[in-house]
């Protein structure tokens, strides 16, 4: 008989046990949903510091208003009433290199630039800005962008950026990734030749990142978080519909215009 081995959670008749404890006695009304998610992924519980951090980032990437990934799931909701899980299905599914899956990249980008100095790592700003200098340069010549840079919105500052940084160190879990994303917000003007904003998606890449999560997991905490913004767009959107306005308008401004011969 094949044998599927798993940490995270088992039931029985009477009792359902996740990540060793039982759930209806040592979490349910023990522990925040955020500390639930953490250790979930992490398999070990988070510190005070960590959780405030992790649970403020997920805060960060709840909602941003009327981003593609909203109207996705709102339309969705406009054609499917009665399918929320395919509205928010739609939503996230979004989730790329543009929207939310910049978490993921920032993260990438800035561990990929850390595990090339073999654990020998900067002790002052000259130094981390001299690694960050680096990492833009070989993102650049490599014809990529370098991910956390720029908003479509906030281009004069992400309000959330100075948020997580100081969280972060109040908490005393700022780590070598948020130092190298603060240095290469000094030092990419000189590079590509123009100031853009630390954008909130990459500072949060940075600080799960800090946190131990490998990259390949930090897109998914994005969509966690997202996914809580788009259910209250859902809700929205049956209190008070706008899909089918939405769709109105954008029937009334298309133009047809004949394939050539």
């Amino acid at each position: 008989m094949t044998d599927y081995p798993t940490s995270i959670g088992t039931a029985t008749a009477t009792t359902i046990t996740v990540l060793g404890q039982n759930l209806a006695e040592d979490l349910m009304g023990q522990i925040s949903f955020g500390e639930l998610a953490f250790w979930l992924a992490a398999l070990r519980r988070p510190t005070a510091g960590e959780l405030r951090l992790f649970e403020s980032v997920l805060v960060a990437l709840a909602d941003h208003g009327f981003t593609p990934s909203v109207i996705a799931a709102r339309l969705t909701l406009t054609g499917a009433p009665e399918s929320v899980q395919g509205a928010l299905a739609a939503g996230l599914l979004g989730g790329g290199s543009r929207y939310l899956g910049v978490t993921e990249d920032c993260g990438r980008f800035l561990a990929a630039a850390l595990a090339g100095h073999d654990g020998s790592l900067p002790d002052t700003d000259a130094g981390w800005d001299e690694m960050a200098a680096a990492a833009i340069r070989a993102q650049r010549a490599a014809g990529r962008l370098v991910p956390g840079l720029g908003h479509p919105v906030h281009k004069d500052g992400d309000p959330r950026t100075p948020v997580i940084f100081r969280i972060a160190a109040e908490s005393g879990v700022a780590g070598p990734h948020l130092q190298l994303f603060a240095a290469v917000g000094r030092v990419h003007p000189a590079i590509i030749g123009r100031r853009l904003p630390l954008n909130g998606a990459g500072v949060c890449g940075a600080a799960l990142a800090d946190l131990g999560f490998p990259p390949d997991l930090l897109r998914g905490f994005a969509l966690l978080a997202r996914t809580a913004g788009l259910l209250g767009h859902l809700a929205e959107e049956i209190r008070n519909p706008a899909g089918q306005g939405i769709y109105r308008e954008v029937d009334e401004a298309v133009r047809y215009v004949p394939p050539e011969p």
